[in-house]
């Protein structure tokens, strides 16, 4: 208990650090949420309300968006923003908790090894730069986190399946990669001989709230307008943009964020490589062992397969589950220590890594690396937001982070840049495509918050296309623009 209390603590202090009045939005899918919670605060339904008509959403599972919405429907959105900031703290504090108090308990890295070293993982993922990060914007991890352990640990302890079933399915219902927990637990148990039906209860929850869920995205995925799919369609969508050709295509990624924080510092390419290989190695022994004493071995084992044939950068879904990844590793390298031959590298192996994440650590915290990004963000669309706001309330803007604009202005808002998947390519819209879409989406104005940003290039194409089609209106420093479109001659 002592263990699991002192993670939480030094998580929940730590973290603190990291607590923000950036704007609402400035990594999109946190202004989403904002969006989404506030619909459903106002009684508006489960619909993105900064899109012209307000189509339903499908490409989030509703359970994060619900639990902000009493947040969203009391306070301001600065102030929201901020009491679901502490909430997100908080949460992560608490699976930091539960993750040391658990492996301790059950000793699952290795009977002989310390009883303070679990925790002692844990503490060091929790505070990890870019969970920090994670955890101080509005984004579902934390919320996952904790549903997650606590569906392990209630496997792990023979818990009630309806109780393990429900964990598993509110994990889903947060992120839609929590269908790994139910199968891994289902797994888990019948690796364990556990009686097929019980381990099936566990099951009936999930597959309840993944009906329900499904059966939500198949009525409304089609109020999605094509040109949006990638980011509010439904994960089918994007399987269809995709095709086969395209899974599999994140798999030499998936060590990648993991390696930046650990092994950035060495100067030497093929050292680098080296100790890069070793260290997978050594985490997949490590979770091979894991499936065999708990039931967050064949969790992750799904959970990162899942990562390794989706079309996505994998850093967030990583940050999620690092104090589980950590425990991982560390019983591969234990097991691998009790072998005279293997000690000296394995001890060299992690020497390396502890040096590196400390070096990457006290590096981050002397420059905030948590929050740079945000501020720089948030500090740039201050300056745009008075602007949006004094334009006519019908207007409808297209802009990067659109939600924010929404958010802080009250204006219709979509995004301005486009792509789309075909098979293994990205694909950006022609001029007319481009036109086109925004004409279906009613816009008035277009707003360039960054000249460096990819919208650039696409408005680049646009106004060659069709001169006098956008007259600028404001101009900021930095090549930044309000565009408004012209009526039709």
């Amino acid at each position: 208990m002592k263990g699991g209390l002192a993670a939480a603590g030094v998580a929940l202090a730590v973290g603190a650090l990291a607590l923000n009045r950036a704007l609402i939005g400035v990594f999109y899918d946190d202004g989403l949420y904002a969006g989404l919670a506030t619909a459903l605060a106002h009684g508006s339904g489960y619909v993105h309300p900064h899109l012209p008509g307000t189509p339903a959403a499908v490409h989030y599972p509703p359970l994060y968006p619900a639990v902000l919405a009493p947040l969203f429907g009391l306070l301001s959105v600065s102030a929201a923003g901020v009491v679901a900031k502490v909430l997100n703290l908080f949460l992560a504090a608490v699976a930091a908790g539960l993750i040391a108090w658990h492996a301790a308990r059950t000793e699952l890295l290795d009977p002989s090894a310390p009883r303070w070293l679990a925790p002692a993982l844990v503490t060091a993922a929790a505070i990890a730069i870019p969970v920090l990060a994670t955890q101080s914007v509005l984004f579902a991890e934390p919320l996952f986190a904790v549903l997650l352990a606590a569906a392990v640990i209630l496997a792990d302890r023979g818990g009630s399946p309806w109780l393990i079933g429900t964990a598993a399915a509110l994990a889903l219902l947060t992120r839609s990669i929590g269908v790994a927990a139910g199968a891994g637990i289902a797994c888990f148990l019948l690796e364990r001989r556990t009686p097929w039906r019980r381990a099936l209860k566990t099951l009936i929850p999930l597959a309840v709230a993944a009906l329900v869920w499904g059966l939500w995205v198949v009525s409304h995925e089609r109020g999605i307008d094509p040109a949006l799919g990638l980011n509010y369609g439904s994960y089918g969508e994007i399987l269809r943009q995709t095709g086969l050709s395209a899974l599999g295509v994140s798999a030499p990624d998936l060590p990648r964020p993991l390696e930046v924080i650990t092994l950035g510092w060495i100067p030497v390419r093929w050292i680098y490589h080296l100790a890069a290989a070793a260290t997978l190695g050594v985490g997949l022994y490590g979770l091979a062992l894991l499936t065999r004493r708990s039931a967050v071995g064949f969790t992750l084992v799904f959970y990162v397969a899942i990562l390794a044939i989706w079309p996505y950068p994998p850093d967030r879904f990583l940050w999620a589950v690092l104090p589980w990844l950590v425990l991982a590793w560390a019983v591969g390298a234990l097991a691998l220590w009790r072998l005279r031959w293997t000690r000296v590298p394995v001890g060299l192996l992690v020497a390396a890594l502890a040096g590196g994440y400390a070096y990457y650590e006290v590096r981050g915290f002397a420059g905030r690396w948590w929050g740079t990004q945000a501020q720089a963000i948030s500090a740039n669309f201050n300056e745009l937001i008075p602007a949006v706001a004094d334009l006519p309330a019908g207007t409808v803007v297209a802009t990067d982070d659109e939600a924010l604009v929404w958010l802080y202005t009250h204006r219709s808002a979509v995004p301005f840049y486009l792509e789309r998947y075909r098979g293994r390519e990205t694909l950006r819209p022609s001029p007319a495509e481009h036109r086109a879409y925004l004409e279906r989406m009613g816009v008035t104005h277009v707003l360039l918050a960054s000249a460096t940003s990819p919208s650039a290039g696409e408005l680049r194409e646009l106004l060659q296309a069709y001169p006098g089609w956008l007259a600028g209106v404001k101009r900021w420093s930095g090549g930044r623009w309000l565009f408004a479109v012209q009526p039709a001659k």
